[in-house]
């Protein structure tokens, strides 16, 4: 069984970072938490395709999948790096913007310091 529990953002999540009407004390089977990764996970997919107005290889496309399911859509949607993918996705400018996305709670969080590198170690793959 897996149990809710709280990220070092605060929130309050199930599985593998599932966040919407989670409840303190909630649990749920691993099944439903592969269920609920591959609801957010077409979520996140989705957002990504609506939002890119420009082509991107497969690498770019899982490591924005990769982004926005940690973010969200509307926060993506607001993001100076959607803003540069869609004049230019290979600006370089576009690793920084990644790495700003570091933050929980008011501060940097060594794990999403360590999933900015990889989503942008994938992003620039050819």
């Amino acid at each position: 069984m897996l149990v809710a529990y709280r990220c070092p953002a605060g929130e309050l999540t199930i599985g593998w970072g599932h966040t919407k009407n989670v409840f303190p004390g909630q649990k749920i089977g691993v099944r439903d938490a592969e269920v609920l990764f591959a609801y957010d996970l077409n979520i996140a997919e989705g957002d990504v395709n609506r939002l890119l107005k420009v082509a991107v290889n497969q690498n770019q496309f899982d490591a924005l999948v990769s982004f926005v399911f940690n973010i969200g859509g509307p926060k993506f949607a607001k993001s100076t790096l959607l803003k540069l993918i869609n004049k230019n996705p290979n600006d370089p400018l576009i690793q920084k913007q990644f790495t700003r996305w570091v933050y929980g709670g008011g501060k940097a969080l060594p794990g999403l310091m360590k999933r900015r590198e990889g989503e942008v170690k994938m992003y620039f793959e050819k």
